[in-house]
């Protein structure tokens, strides 16, 4: 009913840059909450940025002054500008975001994930 799909991982040198981006489609009323989590091998998924419907961000101790959340309502889009990476920021990285359908009923979504790899 509701897919959400990342998109701009890839391979990146210590230093560089990337742009993570993810779409919302189906069945969406509105959305609450979007999220970036990210999850490297062997260790537990934990939450990367967060940004409210109203534009109000969080961000993970090891990203901040690095990362920039932003979201676009209109068209259900959040986005990650990833700055300054380093090896360590290496992981899977997944859209999170909790929809609000028609009904009123909210559920939270999952992407597939997208692969960041830096080399050093």
């Amino acid at each position: 009913q509701v897919q959400l799909v990342e998109s701009g991982g890839g391979l990146v040198q210590a230093g560089g840059s990337l742009r993570l981006s993810c779409a919302a489609s189906g069945s969406i009323f509105s959305i609450n909450a979007m999220s970036w989590y990210r999850q490297a091998p062997g260790k537990q998924r934990e939450l990367v940025a967060r940004i409210t419907s109203g534009g109000s961000t969080n961000y993970a101790d090891s990203v901040k002054g690095r990362f920039t959340i932003s979201r676009d309502n209109a068209k259900n889009t959040v986005s990650l500008q990833m700055n300054s990476l380093k090896p360590e920021d290496t992981a899977v990285y997944y859209c999170n975001a909790d929809v609000s359908s028609r009904a009123l009923t909210s559920r939270n979504y999952w992407g597939q994930g997208t692969q960041v790899t830096v080399s050093s």
